[in-house]
């Protein structure tokens, strides 16, 4: 082996070891996609992540919640118009359908270019970056978070109350922010908070804490609110589901639809999809 091939052989393993220490490098996102999720990477940043095989829900396969559904293609509408609209925030009972509503939104819109991005909550602390990635884009862009709730001692809720509104940026025209929770204050409030003016250790100015605690969710311009599903909503949402999994919705079906439900000791649109699969898949 000549000094020259000894001197590349030395090169190319150099090369390898400085590339295991160096930070991966972000890969540039294929913006002929719909659907992204943000991927965070070791170093602390991240890049967004194009879905190959989207969850695409049909308006129609949401029952019983016309009114949160109307409010929120209203809310889409605007903003896809670019017109002024609210970030949106979810609340309510579980499994009626909030996360599925604002997938079931995008969907109605993405032919026309509306887009969809989703975050975890514990990369809430790149909102900024994400902000940076696609606020010169031409497309709309729904930012998803999912569950969003913070425990005691958390600080990423800090960075989604700048970007919904508190930096010093002017808010970004082709986004907005569609959350869903299970609670309508995001940040938990003790009772100690209540007591804070009473006892000698407390904060003196409890008020102060409580105003931070519940500001995040009023930086939400629009609101809506699910509820558990009555037993005659509960029924409809599995008769629905069963006709549309190819089963036969009578007496016996009903009958199974009802003892599930109290098994599950909750009537939703989720229990009922839970079940139509169970019962189809039965059959």
């Amino acid at each position: 082996m000549s000094d020259l091939e000894r001197f590349i052989t030395r090169l190319e393993q150099l090369i390898t070891r400085v590339e295991t220490v160096l930070p991966p490098v972000a890969p540039e996102p294929n913006w002929s996609a719909s659907a992204f999720r943000w991927r965070g990477l070791a170093n602390g940043s991240g890049y967004l992540q194009a879905v190959k095989q989207p969850h695409r829900v049909d308006l129609d396969a949401l029952k019983n919640i016309d009114t949160q559904k109307n409010a929120i293609l209203r809310n889409t509408r605007q903003f896809i118009a670019g017109k002024s609209a609210n970030n949106v925030l979810l609340t309510g009972a579980r499994g009626t359908g909030k996360s599925t509503l604002i997938k079931a939104a995008w969907n109605a819109y993405a032919e026309q270019g509306l887009k969809i991005i989703e975050v975890d909550k514990t990369d809430l602390l790149n909102l900024a970056s994400i902000v940076d990635l696609v606020g010169e884009r031409p497309e709309k862009f729904i930012i998803f978070c999912d569950d969003l709730s913070f425990e005691e001692g958390e600080i990423s809720y800090k960075a989604l109350k700048s970007v919904l509104d508190g930096s010093i940026s002017a808010p970004t025209a082709n986004m907005l922010f569609y959350a869903t929770s299970n609670r309508r204050h995001l940040i938990p409030q003790q009772m100690r908070d209540n007591l804070g003016v009473s006892n000698e250790d407390g904060e003196v100015r409890p008020n102060d804490s409580i105003e931070e605690k519940v500001s995040l969710s009023e930086r939400f311009g629009l609101w809506l609110s699910f509820y558990s599903f009555s037993q005659d909503e509960y029924l409809a949402a599995a008769n629905y589901w069963v006709m549309q999994l190819g089963g036969q919705w009578d007496n016996q079906a009903e009958t199974a639809a009802l003892l599930w439900h109290r098994t599950r000791g909750a009537r939703s649109g989720r229990v009922a999809w839970q079940f139509a699969r169970d019962f189809v898949g039965r059959d």
